[in-house]
């Protein structure tokens, strides 16, 4: 293989490893996509910078494809679709980005890592390599944002394995002193393996059997119980007023997922019942773009999709404390978790209804971007899937 042949094809292939490896699912191996600026700033041109860019990012999406195809029952060629439509945002900044002036790289990084946290660009802006920032330097807040931004900056610079070296440094020490996120004492979160009856099955029998499980958890001092998303279905006065008369006598709160409807479209939301009865606590700001958010229906003038609400509702009141709710897709972005730190809520909720996403590594590396976010601003983290 020629020389000019050899380089871009070693790039290439390493920035599919570094995509595969970094967002397996595993927090820890998280550092691993700071490995993907270096690639990045290795390229000779625009267009391996382009294919160093699809690499990385449609390998760490790579379990989108399958998860459509069970989402909608139907076979591969939606999920190729949306999986290489999602790439572009990511590919098209840091292939426009890209520059051969080594003066002006860490500059252009910088702006490519700031389109790709917030929106537009940010909607799609997963496995964003910050990420990592939780687990090298777990508590450090905010500071521990600005030293792993910086030290992408210097990724991309002549001095990058000096940069490297201190990252993999400061991985190491974090990795030997690793623990998980603290659980609050009062609350619990709850996982289920309903497949997709969860959210569609709406049965009496249904809302029963999860009262019950609610009611065995939340033993001893548990006064918070969480559930998936979609747990309850659409939210009505007829659930409503089932669950706070079955939760009467007892000082138990629920939060779960649901959806309110209307005539021009729903929303994916929290809502918190007691034996007082429910309110909506929480609507959900970036669903999934395509499947759940389709703006270009109002465009058209026609109804439907899920309502995005991204500037609203970062944080919510339960009890005395100040929650910061992620629900599903949410955990994969930097926007809404940025927003909502910016708050300093008490503790972190994050709740996905995955049973689409069996045999892939989706519900996995939302669980590690989720520890990751709360480990860096050290918040205590509540976690409630279903599979």
């Amino acid at each position: 293989m020629r020389r000019n042949h050899l380089q871009p094809a070693l790039l290439t292939v390493t920035s599919i490893v570094v995509g595969t490896v970094g967002w397996s699912g595993y927090a820890l191996l998280l550092p691993v996509a700071l490995a993907f600026p270096i690639l990045w700033s290795l390229a000779l041109t625009r267009w391996v910078a382009a294919l160093v860019s699809a690499g990385y990012f449609l390998a760490a999406s790579r379990g989108l494809p399958q998860g459509v195809a069970a989402f909608y029952a139907s076979d591969l060629w939606p999920g190729l679709l949306l999986w290489l439509c999602a790439s572009v945002s990511f590919v098209t900044v840091h292939t426009v980005l890209w520059t051969k002036c080594s003066d002006r790289r860490p500059f252009r990084y910088l702006l490519a890592a700031a389109l790709m946290a917030i929106p537009p660009m940010g909607i799609t802006g997963w496995a964003h390599p910050v990420t990592a920032a939780g687990i090298l330097f777990p508590g450090w807040g905010w500071w521990g944002l600005v030293a792993t931004t910086a030290g992408l900056m210097g990724l991309v610079t002549r001095m990058w394995p000096a940069v490297a070296i201190a990252f993999t440094g400061f991985w190491l020490w974090s990795a030997a002193n690793w623990t998980e996120p603290k659980l609050p004492e009062d609350w619990r979160g709850v996982d289920l393996e309903l497949g997709s009856s969860l959210g569609r099955n709406t049965s009496i029998q249904r809302h029963r059997d999860l009262i019950a499980t609610v009611k065995d958890l939340a033993s001893g001092n548990v006064r918070n119980v969480v559930l998936p998303e979609s747990a309850l279905g659409f939210w009505t006065p007829t659930v409503e007023r089932l669950w706070a008369k079955a939760l009467q006598g007892t000082n138990i709160s629920v939060i779960s997922g649901a959806a309110t409807i209307d005539a021009t479209g729903y929303d994916n939301v929290l809502v918190t019942i007691s034996a007082d009865g429910g309110r909506v606590l929480y609507r959900e700001r970036v669903p999934v773009p395509g499947s759940m958010w389709q703006p270009w229906r109002s465009w058209l003038g026609t109804s439907g999709g899920a309502r995005a609400h991204f500037f609203a509702n970062p944080v919510a009141t339960v009890g005395d404390r100040q929650v910061a709710p992620l629900i599903c897709y949410e955990q994969l972005v930097l926007w809404t978790v940025l927003q909502s730190m910016a708050y300093d809520p008490d503790l972190i909720i994050a709740v996905e209804n995955g049973w689409w996403t069996k045999d892939t590594s989706i519900v996995a590396i939302q669980r590690a971007s989720a520890v990751a976010w709360a480990k860096l601003f050290a918040k205590p983290l509540v976690l409630s899937f279903n599979t």
